[in-house]
């Protein structure tokens, strides 16, 4: 409330004053470490992921939107909870018009340029199918130029480039700075820990959309939540396995591995799988329900007998702590599970709470995890 209200309270003033701001031509590099010319701060984006919302809302939390002119149709669909919470706040944001994606051939140059963007925010994952489709060529001869950011491939890598970068093509370089400061400052509250103490760390298995399907089990390799489960002191039993980011594991691996811990990533995925067995996790989330389906998961194959459902050492968390500038508050919430001990007086609600009070412009609500330990 009171950032909000300091948000209104300059907002007025800048109107008052009349304050503008001329654009410039920069050069940035990219995530694909391209030179691309940009004339900055842009007026018109199109987001080639809806969910790149999630850093867009703390660079201008005054108005996430403002600017976005078009945005590929995924957030209404991969996280539903938290795009009605932005509806509720900003419903102008539904009249934006929405995209098919690069990887998939269904995006429409045409359309995108009738809008007339000054950039197209593409993620990382999407370079190949844009090269392979001319997508690039197509929108260069047009003059408009595609900007490649990262939240998903290399997280610990790539995020905090891609916060400087969108800060400078929004003119909100301080800003981007204040939020990479606090997303530091989060993350060494874990590492120093750990490093300091360096504890014996538990088996863990990361059930990536566990229920998602009846195929078990989707996993990460080194990377993405591989990497989280390190960095919070565990010991990622795919990280050997999975040669690459995502992957898999058949039951066997996982048996034979005995984890101590088991987490599954969720959300509600009822525009992909309606009803089916997936961990409903996220804001506002019905949590009698994602226990009940939580403790669904601990009774097949692959987990019979395994420490982590003997202990009951078996959770969930939300997914798109994957894919979002928010990852560090994961990385909290994994060190509380492994090392209850060392971390009685880290409290990642609280850190999930800050952050929203401090950076973003909705307000936050509990239901991001659960674990039937009920630690």
């Amino acid at each position: 409330m009171y950032k909000r209200l300091l948000i209104a309270l300059c907002g007025a003033t800048l109107a008052l004053v009349g304050t503008s701001v001329t654009a410039e031509e920069i050069t940035v590099t990219d995530i694909a470490d391209r030179q691309v010319t940009v004339d900055a701060p842009v007026d018109r984006m199109i987001l080639g992921e809806g969910r790149q919302i999630y850093l867009l809302g703390a660079l201008q939390p005054e108005d996430p939107f403002d600017g976005v002119v078009g945005w590929r149709e995924d957030f209404s669909q991969a996280d539903p909870d938290n795009y009605a919470v932005y509806a509720e706040q900003f419903p102008e944001m539904e009249e934006i018009p929405t995209f098919g994606g690069f990887k998939d051939g269904t995006f429409d140059v045409e359309q995108a340029a009738a809008l007339e963007p000054d950039v197209v925010l593409m993620n990382l994952e999407a370079r190949s199918a844009t090269e392979d489709a001319g997508y690039d060529d197509k929108l260069a001869e047009l003059g408009i130029p595609i900007v490649y950011v990262d939240f998903r491939e290399d997280p610990l890598e790539h995020t905090i480039p891609s916060m400087r970068l969108m800060g400078q093509l929004l003119g909100e370089e301080e800003d981007a700075e204040a939020f990479i400061a606090y997303v530091e400052a989060q993350m060494d509250r874990v590492r120093d820990v750990i490093t300091e103490s360096n504890p014996e760390r538990p088996r863990v298995f990361i059930d990536r959309a566990g229920g998602y399907s009846e195929d078990c089990c989707m996993s990460f390799g080194a990377g993405n939540f591989g990497e989280y489960v390190e960095i919070a002191g565990g010991n990622n039993i795919a990280s050997d396995i999975i040669p690459d980011t995502f992957g898999s594991l058949n039951p066997e691996q996982i048996l034979a591995a005995d984890p101590e811990h088991v987490v599954v990533t969720g959300g509600n995925w009822d525009a992909y799988v309606p009803g089916g067995d997936w961990v409903g996790v996220g804001p506002g989330a019905d949590m009698d329900a994602a226990r009940a389906k939580l403790k669904g998961l601990t009774e097949r194959t692959a987990m019979t007998g395994i420490t982590a459902v003997e202990n009951d050492d078996f959770h969930a968390i939300w997914h798109q702590f994957y894919n979002s500038p928010y990852y560090f508050v994961a990385v909290q919430q994994l060190a509380k599970w492994f090392h209850p001990e060392l971390f009685a007086d880290l409290d990642p609600e609280a850190t999930m709470e800050e952050l929203h009070e401090r950076f973003l412009p909705v307000d936050y609500m509990p239901g991001y995890w659960l674990s039937l330990n009920d630690r």
